[in-house]
Parts: structure tokens; sequence; C-alpha cells
């Protein structure tokens, strides 16, 4: 049975044409994980190819630690053969190795950069975290695993370079990522962590565009700015509607979430998977642990 917790939406923050809802519940997780990043960066997680001639749509993560670790849907990951982003959120098991399912977001290379992956400190676009949430869940419930549209995939990180006028040779998302360091800084800065927030709405002028909610404020805080860098990218695309979202648009995307028409999925990882699609273009998921909603997300589309 999948339910979530109650929220609460705080008062907003927006600089440009971005706005951010705060959510907050009365934490009571007790799932104990560190976050891919952190494990990467302390050598207790390796990530990568799955074997010497690699596999586009897969990963193998070693988690050599005595904890949990988390991987959340469209993170970046950067080296070995080519970029890839995450299709779901994965808890990896303590002393485990798990093949984990990925799209590649550098369609120009295939040969080693590094052998091992490291974060790229970046998240996928409200858009293609859009594709990313609608093919696999067409994938999960077909019972075809946590496949993604490829192909649509490599289209849309062209389409976002080209509105941006950003080139890469490589055709690499992180590229254009790099072309706009200065004004995600800039976006970081002016829209920082709200103390205690479990999760956060967000919206491009006028339209909800995600949600994301996790099992604790340590996570959220953790993963605020990440998960900022690809709202950001679609804040900055031309011609965006300058209009103010309301929070009364905020509370009715949370709704949609709780209230989704819930499909249970086979998860990657450790725990339980639930997938849903809505009226309206809404594709969400939630990843499940001990009872409790780890990651639940909604992406609409753009």
């Amino acid at each position: 049975m999948l339910t979530f917790p109650e929220v609460r939406i705080g008062d907003s923050v927006r600089h440009e044409t971005l706005t951010v809802f705060p959510l907050f519940t009365d934490p009571h997780s007790r799932v104990d994980y560190q976050l891919s990043d952190e494990a990467i960066a302390a050598g207790a997680v390796t990530v990568a190819e799955v074997s010497e001639g690699g596999s586009v749509p897969n990963l193998l993560v070693e988690n050599q630690s005595d904890t949990q670790v988390l991987f959340l849907e469209g993170e970046e990951l950067r080296g070995a053969k080519q970029n890839r982003v995450l299709n779901t959120s994965v808890l990896i098991a303590a002393k485990s190795k798990t093949t984990i399912p990925v799209s590649c977001v550098e369609q120009g290379r295939w040969r080693f950069h590094t052998r091992f992956f490291a974060s790229g400190d970046s998240h996928s676009s409200s858009k293609l975290r859009h594709i990313l949430k609608k093919t696999v869940t067409h994938s999960t419930l077909e019972g075809l695993g946590h496949a993604s549209d490829q192909g649509e995939v490599w289209k849309e990180v062209g389409r976002q370079s080209a509105s941006l006028g950003s080139h890469s040779p490589t055709g690499a998302m992180s590229d254009t990522y790099e072309a706009y360091r200065a004004r995600l800084d800039e976006f970081r800065d002016r829209l920082k962590y709200v103390e205690g927030a479990c999760g956060l709405v967000v919206a491009v002028g006028g339209k909800m565009v995600s949600v994301d909610l996790f099992d604790k404020p340590a996570t959220c805080r953790k993963v605020w700015d990440r998960l900022l860098s690809g709202v950001v990218m679609d804040a900055l695309e031309p011609g965006q509607d300058a209009q103010e979202a309301e929070p009364g648009a905020a509370l009715a995307l949370l709704g949609s979430l709780r209230h989704a028409p819930w499909q249970k999925a086979a998860a990657v990882g450790v725990g339980e998977e639930f997938r849903a699609e809505m009226d309206g273009d809404r594709h969400a998921s939630a990843l499940l642990s001990e009872g409790t909603v780890v990651h639940g997300s909604l992406v609409a589309a753009g």
C-alpha cells in the first residue's frame, strides 16, 4: 500500500521566471542511506561500465560500504565511455553489486575518459525528466524493465542545447550546463534551501513542472541545489512565461501526486517501486523502503 505523509506548503521563493514552493512534513523516517555523490566521493561506491565493451542503457554499481546508497532519477553521472543519467531512483544495498538503468546524454562519444564515473553535480531538466518518467513507466508496466526511449532523450538534449545557443563536440548535456555555470550559480544563490523542507514543487512561469518529496530534510538539503540545476536550465530557455505561479496550483499538483492511480512495478534495488500516469500528460513514481516514501516525484509535460 502506498501512503504519502501529510505535507504542508511553505512560502514560495522566486527568481526571474522560476518559483519554488518548499514542502514540509513531520519526518519519521528510519531508513538509513548515503547519497550517491557522497558515497562516490568517499570511494565507498564505484560506478562503471558493465563490461569492457559497455552497454548504453546499463551501468554497474558496487557498494563496498555498510550503508545503503540512494541514486536519484535524473541525476547525471560523468565519465567512462559516455555521460549518463539515472532512469529511476534506486536504493543500492550495502555490500552489493547492482546493475542500474540509465540513458545516454552524450551522443557523440563512445570511448573511455575514465574507468569510473563521477557525480555530475547536476540534474536533468523537467523536460528531460518527463521523457524519462513517461517512457520508463510504460516500459515497467509492460514488464520490460526500466528502459527509456534513448532516441527521445538524445533529441531533447540536442533541442535544449540549440535553444540555449550552446555547442558540444560530443553532444554532451553537461557542456550546455557548463556554458551557463554563472547563471546556475546565480539562481542557486537566490533560491537557497529552506530550512526544514522535505521537498519542493517547482514552477517555470505560471506552469507547475515538478514535485519532489523525500523522507527527511537532510536528504532534501543535500540535493536541493542539484535538483535546481535542471529546472534552472528550463527557466533560462527563451520565451518563458513571466506569470507568477499560484500556491493553489502547487497544492493541486501535490494532491495529484498523493492521489495518483498507483501501480506497483519491480524495483531495481532495495525497496518497492510504484508508478502512475495521470491526465494532462503527468507521470509519477515513488520509491519506498520499510514502508516509507524515500523519494516520490511527479513531472508534468513542458
